[in-house]
């Protein structure tokens, strides 16, 4: 049975551990696949909805490069790695999307970051990080 974990990644610090140690997780099972995801917020008018998804594309052709070399770094150690960036909706938290999509792709364990990129600060975690703790259906590792 393959074990499936989510690294939810903004390019912090944070989501940067969290991706090493999904790669220290992954060597539990012989049968593993990591998935690292990537939400952008979409900005711009709130009155012009194409507009503000066209923003979220293009932030999210941003992140794709990155996440691409991470995929290949990673894959050099015979583990099967997922890399997606799924753009957000404006007036929803980042967190909400990465936990439909550890339902959706039946994700075993989710690691996150404290703290990502945001403005918004907690007293001791994320928006973004509190909202998966919360709301996600199965284990999460929080990485400070």
């Amino acid at each position: 049975m393959t074990k499936k974990i989510l690294v939810a990644y903004d390019g912090s610090k944070p989501s940067k551990e969290a991706v090493l140690e999904a790669k220290n997780h992954s060597v539990e099972t012989p049968e593993r696949e990591i998935h690292i995801v990537s939400v952008v917020k979409p900005t711009g008018p709130f009155t012009n909805k194409a507009v503000s998804k066209q923003i979220g594309d293009e932030l999210a052709k941003n992140y794709e490069f990155e996440l691409q070399e991470i995929k290949q770094e990673i894959e050099s150690e015979n583990v099967s790695v997922v890399t997606t960036v799924l753009v957000g909706e404006l007036e929803n938290n980042p967190g909400e999307k990465v936990c439909e999509y550890a339902e959706d792709n039946d994700i075993d364990f989710i690691i996150v970051g404290s703290r990502g990129l945001g403005n918004v600060k907690r007293i001791f975690l994320g928006s973004v990080s509190n909202n998966i703790v919360q709301h996600a259906t199965c284990p999460v590792l929080v990485i400070k």
